[in-house]
């Protein structure tokens, strides 16, 4: 079962969530675009790339194993899928213009909007942060001296990414309790995967830690939470669905009909949560007894109602990163939200 929890690796730039553990190929699982068994007319449908990662996207697997659900899907629009192992990869291709939409991040997407070289309207949210839903936190041993973010002072702390989504915030909330983030810790790159051995062998004094690993770590017992985000930052959002403005303006219809698939599914994944374990275990290999853990409980993150994006959440967090020197300049987040197109479309 370790095994198991160690290919999970999340995502680090929306969560900022670090994929790179994940390699799990598209392939592998079979869901190339020409394997969803489309009917003949299929083919004169217009298509949207759209990119995807491991984990916490369950919109989109439904739509991947379960299509017969989506009248429009494979009729009057088709997807072309492609996995990625990461939301930074995913943002190169976008601005390549090798993708259409994809899972982001919202600190790659104000880097990109910041230097000019990514536009983007945010379409749908996959997962965040709000009150009574789980937040990423810094755990230490119980036995640690460290009983407060000031007696981090010259200690060595894991974060999943260096520069990643979670970043802005967790420098803010040092810098709130009096310890400068670049020169009072010795800031390393520890996977969410790998954060709990990292903290039990000693070789990090405190790490972040994200889901399944928390709850396998809590269930063990031995350590304890030091600080979460939210302490910091209030809803904070992790991954949503951006696409790119000048294919949205483009083909206004073909975009609309891929956002009102995400809104039914998402409210699918919701409402049935048993037959989402199964669509989450076939995509990630995962067993289902493991997924019961979390997913979707009060310790998993939240879901908006519909996909709907939090953009003031967004704003926040656009603040944060321009207040910590993340971005270079002040972004306004209705830059990023087109009037219409926009979960949730019913």
């Amino acid at each position: 079962m370790n095994r198991l929890f160690a290919v999970l690796g999340l995502a680090a730039a929306g969560l900022g969530l670090a994929a790179a553990a994940l390699g799990l190929a598209a392939a592998g699982l079979g869901l190339a675009a020409a394997g969803l068994a489309f009917p003949a007319k299929a083919q004169d449908a217009p298509t949207i790339r759209v990119g995807w990662t491991i984990p916490a996207e369950e919109a989109k697997y439904w739509m991947m194993r379960r299509p017969q659900e989506f009248p429009d899907l494979g009729k009057t629009y088709k997807i072309e899928w492609s996995q990625f192992q990461g939301t930074s990869v995913m943002s190169q291709a976008l601005i390549a213009g090798a993708l259409d939409c994809a899972t982001q991040g919202v600190l790659p997407i104000a880097q990109g909007a910041a230097s000019g070289t990514l536009a983007v309207y945010i379409v749908a949210e996959h997962v965040g942060e709000k009150p009574g839903s789980f937040s990423v936190y810094w755990a230490v041993k119980d036995d640690s001296p460290i009983k407060t973010v000031a007696d981090l002072k010259g200690k060595t702390v894991g974060i999943s990414i260096i520069g990643g989504g979670t970043h802005g915030p967790f420098k803010l909330m040092l810098q709130r309790n009096g310890v400068d983030p670049e020169r009072d810790i010795k800031l390393v790159e520890v996977s969410f995967s790998l954060s709990e051995d990292a903290i039990r062998s000693g070789r990090v004094d405190a790490s972040n830690m994200n889901q399944p690993f928390a709850a396998r770590s809590e269930a063990k017992g031995g350590m304890r939470k030091l600080f979460a985000l939210e302490e910091v930052l209030p809803n904070i959002v992790h991954i949503v669905e951006a696409c790119r403005k000048g294919f949205v303006d483009q083909n206004p219809a073909l975009v609309k009909a891929y956002v009102r698939d995400i809104t039914k599914a998402l409210k699918m994944a919701l409402a049935n949560r048993a037959e989402t374990m199964n669509v989450v275990s076939e995509i990630t290999k995962v067993p289902v007894a493991v997924l019961d853990s979390y997913l979707l409980k009060p310790n998993d993150f939240a879901r908006e109602p519909g996909a709907a994006p939090n953009f003031s959440g967004i704003q926040a967090m656009l603040d944060v990163y321009a207040d910590t020197g993340m971005i270079s300049k002040k972004l306004d987040v209705n830059q990023f939200k087109h009037p219409t197109i926009v979960a949730p479309i019913q």
